[in-house]
């Protein structure tokens, strides 16, 4: 029984690990300028990639601050809504991904656990495109919010 058991559980954990990497949020999304809503002097990432890291998910975002400076953070984690650390960014610390659906996640980035920054990420239904939706404060202490748009690449 107990044989049965583990391995139905390592089944259904194989499965879920096989769901997460088959994500329509996979792959290299640039950034649409044209379709964009992005106040100016405000950050914005030109590149994003969502690749598998062994049984976690790899984010890595290059783009460029409100000076328009080049800016590059990597997150590693799994779409779990946990907080995992997150490199690069001087506003945040973590961020942490939760699935709403199969094309939705919901993302926040904090600094010292305190919320700078949530959002969400809407991939198309043919999966050639995404939004993101974000609401936050920027480096100055101001509230911003943004709506921008990627092709998947």
């Amino acid at each position: 029984m107990r044989t049965r058991t583990f391995g139905l559980n390592l089944a259904l954990c194989l499965v879920a690990g096989a769901l997460a990497f088959a994500s329509p949020m996979m792959g290299t999304w640039k950034l649409n300028e044209a379709k964009s809503k992005v106040p100016a002097g405000t950050a914005k990432n030109t590149m994003v990639v969502y690749e598998a890291a062994g049984d976690n998910v790899k984010v890595t975002v290059d783009g460029v601050d409100g000076n328009g400076k080049p800016t590059h953070n990597e997150w590693t984690g799994k779409f779990d809504g946990k907080d995992y650390p997150l490199t690069g960014d001087p506003m945040s610390d973590t961020r942490s991904y939760k699935i709403v659906d199969a094309h939705t996640t919901e993302l926040a980035n904090k600094k010292g656990g305190k919320v700078t920054l949530s959002g969400r990420v809407v991939v198309s239904a043919d999966g050639k495109s995404r939004t993101l939706t974000v609401s936050g404060t920027d480096a100055m202490g101001k509230k911003m919010s943004s709506t921008t748009y990627y092709d998947k690449q």
